[in-house]
Order: C-alpha cells, then structure tokens, then sequence
C-alpha cells in the first residue's frame, strides 16, 4: 500500500474547528483557524531528549496562522541534529515549550512546529505520521493502522493534496 493511500484512510473532523491553546500557566495563549499542513509524531532522540517523552507530537503550519492572543514568547536557539538549529518560543514564565522553527527548507522563520500538547483539546490533531521510527523506543507501539516512516518522507506522497496547494501557494508568496 502506498504512502498516499494509508494517510488517505486516516480521518480527521469533516470541519476544521478553530483551535486554542497555550501553556501551563496561562501567560502564552494562541489561536489557529486552520488545519495544520501535516501533524508529525517524532521519535528522534533529540526530541525524546528535549520532551522527556517517547516522541513529540508538531503540527505544521504557516507562522502567521498562529496568532498570540496574550502574553508573549521567549524564544531560544537550541543545537538540533541539522547543526541548523532549532528555535524553542517559551512561555517566559512556566517554560512550556508552545513551539518550534526549524530549518524547514530554508524558510525557518515562517514555518511553526506547534507543539499539539499545548492545544486545550490536543485530540482535534492526532498524528499523520510518525516519523525517525528507526530510533523510536521499543515500548511505545505504533497504532497499526498509522503510517510510519524511518527517517522521513517525500511531502509530495504524504501531504494531502490540500495541504501541498497551500504550501505552494505560500511559498511562493513568501520567495
């Protein structure tokens, strides 16, 4: 079965339902009326290390798709295994981590990694796909029926036809 075709099978709501969320203690709140482009479950040990979990579940959106409706974010540099960096906003008070830039294709600044966790209903954006599996922990099993990958993907297979129109569309706004 391809790539395609098991993302394909996997449901999200027919509607999209705007989303707020923010940290622990309230200071850094944000909202998104959007889908994310894609929601990756990874299992690299840099992310094991820097959640202490068995993986980190990112959904991928636009950076202006995020908005701060209070508070605001400190935002660290931290080493990543590109050696590009990652960039951490916090809130500056509880030190949530409510998201992450990464070098995504050179466009760092404009891409978020939101931290799904932070959602004040985390279930509105399960995974698409699990990605850097080869390092994931033994314990933590897979549902069967999610698509998972060893490293990662080519977004032209995984990506939904929506979502691969909207990044073209942005990025070419964005050149």
């Amino acid at each position: 079965m391809s790539l395609l075709k098991k993302r394909k099978g996997r449901k999200m709501a027919k509607k999209f339902e705007n989303c707020e969320g923010g940290c622990t203690c309230g200071h850094v709140r944000y909202k998104v009326s959007q889908p994310p482009l894609i929601v990756h479950a990874c299992h690299c040990r840099w992310c094991q290390r820097q959640t202490g979990g068995p993986h980190v579940v990112n959904a991928l959106y636009e950076a202006e798709l995020i908005e701060l409706t209070s508070g605001e974010v400190e935002v660290k540099t931290v080493p990543s295994p590109s050696g590009e960096g990652q960039i951490i906003a916090r809130c500056p008070s509880c030190r949530i981590a409510v998201w992450s830039n990464y070098d995504f294709g050179g466009m760092r600044e404009q891409v978020r990694f939101l931290r799904v966790g932070t959602l004040d209903n985390p279930d509105l954006m399960p995974p698409d796909v699990h990605i850097f599996t080869s390092t994931k922990v033994p314990w933590y099993i897979i549902p069967p029926k999610h698509l998972a990958v060893k490293e990662f993907y080519d977004s032209t297979k995984v990506w939904s036809p929506e979502s691969q129109q909207r990044y073209r569309k942005w990025k070419e706004a964005t050149d």
